[in-house]
């Protein structure tokens, strides 16, 4: 079993990364625990990142995931640019994998995600249980010399105390990208909450074929929550799993 408090590295994953306004903006922000704000706009985000071979990876294993979840108000990322997020759903294919990220609060549930590449056209799929819930269909370019890099802050919940985590990326953005559609393929499932609005408005996005990022070692108790600012230990505990067809296409803000 791996430490929940020891940091581990991914390098050249594929990854897709799309905000969007909601369909539910008051679903979406019931959704954000007491202590945390949503954005006011109620964004939501979603990443699909695949993980092609264990070479790539500290200790993780080849490995898929999907993660959606709330942009959060007034606790950014270093730098003050890109809003923090609450993750709702996290969603990986390996029990590696899924024991690492519940020990660290994630919110994880197995399944499956898929990035398929065929002519310019990305298709984006999660499956849970077996059934797609979200695809989604991009139109992609090619890597060029852009190299963006930053960091994100994204908020967890575990034995009451929410933990805040900052998390470092390097990608290589392609050019052109677009998204073309999104489909929450279950209304049943609980992540139809977080369909987006039709019209499709993308606030942000991009597909990268290569990039990689980092979990980072120890984690923070949130300030504001009780006991702020200091590391915290994990330890392993049970965590409950319970138990869209809608197509949407973009407007640009």
């Amino acid at each position: 079993m791996l430490d929940p408090a020891a940091p581990q590295l991914v390098v050249n994953s594929r990854v897709l990364h799309v905000s969007w306004l909601p369909a539910d903006p008051d679903a979406v922000a019931a959704l954000v625990p007491a202590g945390l704000r949503p954005q006011a706009d109620r964004r939501v985000f979603l990443g699909q990142c695949v993980v092609d071979d264990a070479s790539q990876t500290s200790g993780l294993g080849a490995y898929d995931l999907t993660y959606l979840g709330a942009s959060l108000d007034g606790v950014d990322a270093p730098g003050g640019t890109i809003p923090g997020g609450w993750w709702t759903h996290y969603v990986t294919s390996t029990e590696r994998v899924l024991g690492y990220v519940r020990m660290r609060g994630f919110p994880a549930y197995p399944g499956r995600t898929t990035l398929e590449v065929r002519a310019g056209t990305l298709l984006a799929e999660t499956e849970l249980d077996g059934v797609p819930v979200i695809r989604m269909r991009c139109r992609v370019g090619e890597t060029g010399h852009v190299i963006d890099s930053g960091q994100s802050r994204y908020l967890t919940r575990r034995d009451g105390q929410l933990l805040s985590s900052v998390y470092p990326y390097l990608v290589e953005p392609v050019s052109p990208f677009e998204v073309e559609s999104v489909e929450f393929l279950e209304p049943q499932h609980p992540v139809y909450a977080l369909r987006p609005a039709n019209p499709l408005t993308i606030v942000a996005g991009f597909y990268s074929p290569r990039a990689s990022f980092a979990y980072p070692g120890g984690l923070t108790v949130q300030p504001g929550d009780a006991g702020a600012g200091e590391r915290v230990e994990v330890s392993p505990a049970a965590v409950r799993r319970p138990t869209t067809r809608v197509v949407h296409r973009p407007v640009r803000r």
